[in-house]
């Protein structure tokens, strides 16, 4: 017959040999294992640490790139355009995405002050083709489209905002302005006034738009009836 002692004695022995088995099995498993571990262990340390090195580095570049963008805007005002453009072609080349965007966008401005349309197309297209966020290259496509309509072949003009002008878009007033210059263009009076009538009859339509697209459709809309 056992006594409390002979059960309190085995229990102890039962947990040691567990412990001991457990301890075999940890350096077991660290002998088979352990070198990877470290690996694992190594490779999220430094990949911690070139996280944290590289939101420093864009700091710091962004910050550079608003300083070199200030100063050519700075430098514009003052009247020195040479100075302006070169270090606008600086923030351009090398700035942040951000800063090139905008860097793009006002040196295609000054090029068109300047006489120079094809050059302003092409630093619009240029983002168009795939600088800055969405909403942006939208931005440029249109506006490259607007210096376009005179010189480019209209059915391509149209091709290049025809997405745009679908309801859901937030640019759907210009390029619906756009697809409706164009029909002019080409003749199309019917298709014209439509297009000018939705404009001028859409209320969330900017003012200056809706306006322009009430006048254009007076003129065209008596071709078309006529």
């Amino acid at each position: 017959m056992t006594t409390k002692n002979d059960d309190a004695s085995a229990e102890l022995l039962i947990r040691e040999v567990d412990e001991e088995l457990r301890q075999e099995r940890l350096q077991f498993l660290w002998k088979k294992h352990g070198s990877l571990a470290v690996g694992v262990a190594v490779a999220l340390v430094l990949a911690v640490a070139g996280w944290q090195g590289w939101n420093a580095w864009q700091t710091r570049a962004r910050a550079q790139s608003g300083t070199d963008f200030s100063a050519a805007l700075q430098a514009l005002h003052q009247g020195n355009r040479e100075q302006a453009l070169a270090q606008l072609g600086k923030v351009a080349a090398e700035g942040t995405s951000g800063y090139q965007v905008l860097a793009d966008f006002k040196l295609a401005d000054l090029k068109l002050a300047g006489g120079d349309r094809d050059g302003a197309v092409a630093l619009l297209e240029r983002v168009a083709a795939g600088r800055g966020d969405d909403i942006y290259r939208d931005l440029a496509r249109l506006k490259a489209a607007y210096l376009k309509l005179d010189a480019a072949d209209p059915a391509a003009v149209a091709a290049s905002v025809e997405p745009l002008a679908a309801e859901a878009s937030p640019w759907r007033h210009s390029a619906r302005e756009i697809l409706a210059l164009v029909a002019a263009k080409r003749g199309d009076d019917a298709k014209a006034a439509e297009l000018f009538r939705k404009i001028a009859d859409d209320p969330a339509a900017p003012q200056g738009v809706r306006a322009r697209a009430a006048e254009m459709l007076a003129a065209v809309g008596t071709k078309a009836k006529g």
